[in-house]
């Protein structure tokens, strides 16, 4: 199978939010999903772009794709977040979601972060395992912390 993997141009964010919306249905949080194509656009290709997306390319229609943005470590200094990484469910096994988690760690790399970080769902084994195998290192005794837009409002509210 051949695929291309290139950088996300904004023309591509409806296929992107499309994938977006895979991976919410897959992870059983189909209406979790609030973020829209305008959002994508704005908050990707303005002047100061919030993340960079790589999107994979089969046959002129896109299969995957990865999206990042830049953090900062108090204990390491410049990160990168691996915010999701997806391959549509009719390629996956393909080699796509190992050439995007390529790009990424070539991303990375060139930013000169000395560290990438990432989620992964504890059920979805096939994924820790995959990630393991790259060399990454998932770390089970940490919890993942969330406060959502109605937690936030509350919180203010409290202040």
């Amino acid at each position: 199978m051949s695929f291309t993997i290139r950088n996300a141009q904004k023309s591509d964010m409806p296929l992107v939010l499309s994938l977006i919306k895979e991976l919410a249905v897959f992870e059983k949080e189909p209406e979790a999903v609030e973020v829209t194509i305008r959002d994508l656009e704005n908050d990707g290709f303005s002047e100061n772009p919030s993340f960079h997306c790589f999107v994979a390319e089969v046959q002129g229609k896109i299969e995957g794709m990865a999206l990042v943005y830049n953090r900062y470590s108090t204990w390491k200094g410049k990160a990168l977040h691996l915010e999701d990484l997806i391959v549509s469910d009719a390629m996956r096994g393909s080699g796509i979601g190992s050439a995007l988690l390529d790009e990424v760690v070539k991303y990375g790399h060139h930013l000169g972060v000395k560290r990438i970080t990432w989620e992964v769902l504890n059920w979805n084994e096939p994924a820790i395992v995959f990630y393991e195998k790259k060399g990454a290192h998932v770390m089970h005794d940490w919890n993942v912390v969330h406060l959502n837009e109605k937690a936030i409002k509350n919180y203010i509210s409290k202040l």
